[in-house]
């Protein structure tokens, strides 16, 4: 763990979506430098996306910047609007967005609640500015106060998690980028400079709400288009069912290869208070990356139990399964049929179809109100949630979950099927 701030380290960041990024407090350019957070740099933001999308190799470590670069455009924003916020709320914002996704593991989101069962990411995250906090008690303290929506200006979480917050800003224009998906690019910048803070109380002037739609349709756009596009749903549940079968084989006692960090995540099954008594699990998961993940499944693609190989080969040479989405649940005479025919072409047991047809279900909420309202300043001083009064859309409808049900199983099943 690091002692006292060095100083003199005063670093810029050349940002391919903002350009150059300014990292002007040393305590924040030791948070960059320590282990934890260049491990992000060995994450990827979207998970198995760069399978559809070549250019999405971009990572956590991209994210965290680029956040932690709108959460300072926004709090000079908000500061020029006459709101008081001091230099140490200042770097206990910028602490709080910057360490955000530090608790995410391998693939991101998508190896969510797998590796670890028993905690998510948000918790890990909390766990890890406890651990950092001795660089700066009462920096990190207040980051973590700010991150858990525990003090007193309420504002300053909504910048770091909410409707409209750095965290969404930056991954929807970084991740448009990467992919290429230009439906997703949003004026960051306009936003941002319509903000402004009423009883403590994100809001956002009236002249910015056309940027505003844009915002929530971009959104709702790039779920369907890149993060639940059909073929990244087909690609990550196949590495959840690879890691599920791998950890069926650890319970039962077969030798895995992995490396030492991924061997442990394997053959245990962890919750959070596993993490609370034991100090050192939580460095043992800040072994983990992607190349644990990966390293692992090329290996695997030789081992002895069909069924893990069967499916770490279909990953490693893109031999995805084909996957079926619509509104309402599948039927449960075609899926019975699909799970005979997996076991008659593919020659698999009862217990082991499982593996091959996988089914599920996901949800896009654009406007999402469980996690706060975007307010709108009105030029009367009145202040409305935007769904009211925007006249360009009906964000109320997109307020709505849309839900649609998937079934993913082998491509060689469906043209046993059509026959």
């Amino acid at each position: 763990m690091y002692g006292m701030v060095s100083q003199n380290k005063l670093k810029i960041f050349n940002d391919p979506v903002y350009g150059f990024i300014n990292i002007s407090d040393p305590l924040l350019f030791d948070v960059l430098e320590h282990p934890y957070f260049q491990r992000l740099r060995r994450i990827k933001q979207l998970g198995l996306s760069h399978l559809v999308y070549p250019g999405a190799l971009h990572t956590r470590f991209h994210h965290a910047l680029g956040a932690m670069y709108l959460m300072g455009l926004a709090l000079d924003t908000i500061k020029s609007k006459g709101n008081h916020i001091d230099d140490a709320e200042t770097r206990g914002a910028l602490l709080a967005i910057l360490l955000h996704d530090i608790g995410h593991g391998p693939f991101s989101h998508a190896l969510e609640n797998i590796l670890v069962p028993g905690a998510n990411h948000e918790q890990l995250t909390e766990l890890f500015i406890k651990r950092l906090s001795p660089i700066n008690p009462e920096g990190f303290n207040l980051a973590l106060d700010i991150f858990r929506n525990n003090y007193s200006k309420k504002f300053l979480h909504q910048l770091v998690s909410g409707q409209l917050d750095m965290d969404r800003l930056d991954y929807l224009n970084r991740d448009s980028f990467f992919t290429g998906v230009s439906e997703g690019v949003v004026g960051y910048d306009r936003i941002i400079k319509t903000i402004n803070v009423v009883d403590d109380r994100l809001v956002t002037d009236e002249k910015g709400i056309y940027s505003l739609e844009k915002f929530i349709v971009a959104r709702r756009l790039m779920y369907w288009q890149v993060y639940l596009h059909k073929t990244v749903i087909s690609a990550e549940m196949l590495l959840v069912t690879i890691l599920k079968r791998a950890r069926e084989l650890a319970k039962n006692k077969q030798n895995l290869f992995a490396t030492p960090a991924l061997k442990q995540f394997i053959y245990n099954s962890y919750h959070y208070s596993d993490f609370e008594n034991n100090p050192k699990l939580l460095d043992d998961f800040a072994l983990l990356d992607d190349f644990d993940i990966f390293t692992s499944v090329k290996v695997w693609c030789d081992h002895q139990d069909t069924v893990l190989s069967a499916l770490c080969t279909r990953l490693i040479k893109r031999k995805l399964f084909r996957i079926e989405l619509q509104k309402n649940p599948f039927d449960e005479s075609y899926i019975s049929k699909i799970r005979s025919l997996s076991s008659k072409v593919l020659k698999l047991n009862k217990n082991d179809v499982d593996y091959f047809v996988l089914l599920g279900q996901t949800e896009n909420n654009a406007y999402d109100p469980g996690v706060g309202n975007v307010w709108i300043l009105q030029k009367n001083g009145m202040i409305c949630d935007m769904a009211e009064i925007s006249d360009q859309l009906n964000i109320r409808v997109l307020s709505n979950p849309v839900k649609k049900y998937y079934l993913c199983y082998p491509k060689e099943i469906w043209d046993e099927n059509k026959k």
